[in-house]
């Protein structure tokens, strides 16, 4: 058997530390992000402000398909769209994506996980 075994004492203590809001916000985020267009206005928008003409050029979507993507991005409340004159400037609310970005990081420390449960009995 690979890995280390360990007292069952030490099993009982391990946990899900996310409660399940959290899971579920994070899976709504991952989910927003899988959009391969969200994903490239979000990338897009972390460099800059840009309106939709401009992401129309980044992308080279159309206006509507921009627009969906937008509203999107904004009833999640990770972009903030201001209003000036015509035109409405987008950018990445602050701290969007940091639960995102820390929940990645923990997952990508290249550690791998110990066996810490003996096998399940037939």
């Amino acid at each position: 058997m690979q890995g280390t075994l360990v007292s069952m004492a030490k099993v009982l203590d391990v946990t899900i530390t996310a409660s399940p809001e959290v899971t579920a916000g994070l899976a709504a985020q991952f989910a927003l992000l899988a959009d391969p267009l969200r994903l490239q206005i979000v990338q897009a928008l972390s460099h800059e402000e840009l309106c939709t003409c401009h992401l129309m050029d980044v992308t080279g979507a159309k206006q509507t398909t921009i627009s969906h993507h937008l509203r999107l991005l904004r009833e999640s409340g990770s972009i903030v769209g201001e209003a000036e004159g015509r035109f409405t400037w987008y950018r990445l609310a602050a701290g969007a994506f940091a639960q995102t970005l820390q929940s990645l990081q923990g997952l990508a420390s290249g550690e791998q996980a110990p066996r810490l449960r003996p096998a399940c009995a037939p």
